[in-house]
């Protein structure tokens, strides 16, 4: 037998009352008609408090008591003020609110043509952990790809990303900047005496001691093997080699500790300079060349592409 329409509102009234759902409806002017338990549950409200209260000193009483929504604000007249300027300019709202207590709820507002809303509350913080969890895992696997998973520097593919980007930036400034190659000095004797785990240690130890010597906003990466390099905007010839010699004195200088050896570790450095004028791969190239003229003038030096006789 079909519901009389009285029966079929006193059901659903009932539905409503035992729903995990929160229910509210507000009248026109914003006070509260009536709500169920769970409503009730998101301000830590009885329901008899509940009965009439407008929404401005529902959301007063949230604040004060630092019970139920996260109200992220010093002054609520402030707040509320800003919260009526997106309130009832629609139909129908969608948004996700959180709670001081962890929880998460996706809020819909729908106004009828007589001014009424109805407010539903519904619970997503299963959703929202899932969520907060694949932005972890893809922020991770992002970090992955750009880090060298053994010394935690950039990898080659970022730092050639972020070195065509800054050098693009210091071409439309007309600003000079300085490629640095490293290579660590007899590097192969390390592994074949000590083993290769020694070998990552060596390596582990030269990037966190290079990082020490650059500025915060220099480009350091491995390149591959024991191979690292260092860009430096806005650098003059001076600069670059005075930073060069930094970094190759902080690893002369300082034996590096791998097991129970401690190893003299020198670097090589090739330096490669520009205005503006040249690309990555020209860059490098030259910096390579460079390189390749402080390991024949004796190694445990930097070389200067730029002082090169043809």
């Amino acid at each position: 037998m079909a519901f009389s329409q009285q029966k079929f509102q006193q059901k659903l009234l009932e539905f409503i009352d035992v729903c995990n759902d929160g229910y509210a409806i507000l009248t026109a002017d914003d006070k509260m008609l009536g709500c169920n338990q769970a409503f009730c549950d998101i301000f830590y409200q009885d329901q008899r408090k509940m009965q009439e209260i407008s929404f401005d000193d529902l959301m007063r009483l949230a604040f004060f008591e630092r019970k139920g929504i996260r109200i992220e604000a010093d002054d609520i007249e402030q707040w509320l003020s800003q919260a009526h300027q997106l309130r009832r300019q629609n139909p129908f709202r969608l948004f996700e609110v959180d709670l001081l207590d962890g929880r998460w709820f996706l809020f819909s507002e729908q106004i009828l043509p007589s001014g009424e809303m109805l407010i539903q509350a519904k619970e997503i913080t299963k959703q929202k952990v899932l969520e907060h969890q694949l932005h972890s895992k893809v922020a991770t696997l992002s970090e992955l790809a750009l880090t060298d998973e053994l010394t935690k520097v950039a990898n080659r593919r970022c730092f050639v990303d972020s070195v065509e980007a800054e050098l693009a930036r210091c071409q439309r400034m007309d600003k000079p900047a300085a490629l640095l190659l490293l290579d660590l000095d007899f590097f192969k004797s390390v592994n074949d005496t000590y083993g290769h785990q020694a070998g990552d240690e060596v390596l582990k130890a030269t990037a966190n001691r290079i990082k020490k010597a650059l500025r915060e906003y220099d480009i350091f990466g491995r390149i591959g093997g024991e191979e690292f390099a260092v860009f430096l905007s806005e650098t003059d010839p001076a600069t670059a080699l005075h930073v060069a010699e930094r970094i190759r004195v902080i690893l002369a200088d300082f034996p590096i500790k791998a097991g129970i050896a401690e190893l003299c570790v020198t670097t090589s450095i090739g330096v490669a300079l520009t205005h503006g004028e040249s690309d990555f791969e020209e860059l490098y190239l030259q910096a390579d060349s460079a390189l390749y003229m402080a390991k024949r003038n004796g190694r445990n030096r930097a070389e200067l592409f730029s002082l090169l006789s043809d």
